[in-house]
């Protein structure tokens, strides 16, 4: 799933090339994406990208005023093409979502694979009149996320486990089930770790840990091509996606919990105690 230091790639990408462009039209191949229809997609045509932004994890396409928004979810991707086939696609065949077509002859694809389609695609007036965005908590990389600012998130999140707070849009916009593993690594700290019980040093820690993992994250991504950026988030994970892997600072073997739709990552010596937490979706099935 593309996070925060993805999107901020893509946004700066489509800045660099998309920004000044009139938008010629827009081929829809999976209704299924649109989760607006006033105004319609249709009224982007003719109008020139201005600007573009990152809410969160949602991308936003100013367009003299109207704005084209789109939350990429788990499977989704940008496909960028400096020649884009002006031929119409077939809807409903292979990955492909939407195209959308550039008064210059490029464009891009937005595609999302799998069977659980879950790309979601906005026309509107403004950014906020999309309900994701509109609930989005602060952005980690914002002047206004300070250590203070962490350690009030945390005492309001109660005995919630840190692993879920950091997950949570509403709460901190933009970190996914990727960096919040990278940052608990970087921070030394148990995923499970009620998130009230913090000291004060330890949000210190924690606040540094988010912070320099996205920013180092977004450098790495720093002017790469939109197909590039998806070898180049794994090659930078420490413990991500890395399970029964040497982890990097202390060389223990990296373990893994897993749950109904997903996993997470970490080292039971930077993080534990040496302690290795029990695997939820094996323990069900020793009942």
């Amino acid at each position: 799933m593309p996070e925060l230091p993805e999107v901020e790639a893509l946004a700066g990408f489509l800045r660099e090339n998309a920004v000044g462009q009139v938008m010629a039209r827009i081929d829809v191949a999976a209704i299924s994406v649109l989760k607006t229809y006033e105004p319609p997609i249709t009224s982007l045509g003719g109008l020139t990208i201005t600007d573009v932004q990152r809410h969160g994890k949602f991308l936003d396409l100013d367009c003299d005023g109207l704005h084209l928004v789109f939350h990429l979810s788990r499977a989704g991707w940008l496909r960028w093409s400096d020649a884009l086939s002006a031929k119409p696609p077939r809807p409903g065949k292979g990955p492909l979502a939407l195209r959308v077509h550039l008064a210059s002859g490029a464009g891009f694809d937005l595609t999302e694979a799998g069977t659980k389609k879950r790309l979601a695609v906005y026309t509107v007036r403004d950014p906020t009149e999309v309900p994701g965005v509109a609930r989005l908590g602060i952005d980690p990389l914002s002047a206004e996320f300070t250590a203070e600012a962490l350690a009030a998130i945390l005492q309001r999140a109660g005995r919630s486990q840190i692993k879920g707070i950091l997950r949570d849009q509403a709460v901190i916009a933009g970190i996914g089930n990727a960096y919040s593993d990278e940052v608990l690594h970087v921070a030394r700290v148990s995923p499970f770790h009620p998130a009230s019980t913090f000291t004060e040093d330890e949000v210190a820690a924690l606040h540094q840990a988010i912070v320099g993992t996205l920013r180092e994250a977004v450098e790495r991504s720093r002017g790469l091509a939109a197909r590039y950026l998806k070898d180049t988030k794994r090659s930078g994970m420490r413990v991500h996606g890395r399970a029964g892997e040497a982890c990097p600072v202390c060389s223990d073997t990296v373990r893994e919990v897993s749950f109904a739709d997903s996993s997470l990552q970490y080292c039971p010596t930077c993080q534990t105690g040496g302690k290795p937490l029990a695997d939820r979706r094996l323990s069900r099935l020793l009942k």
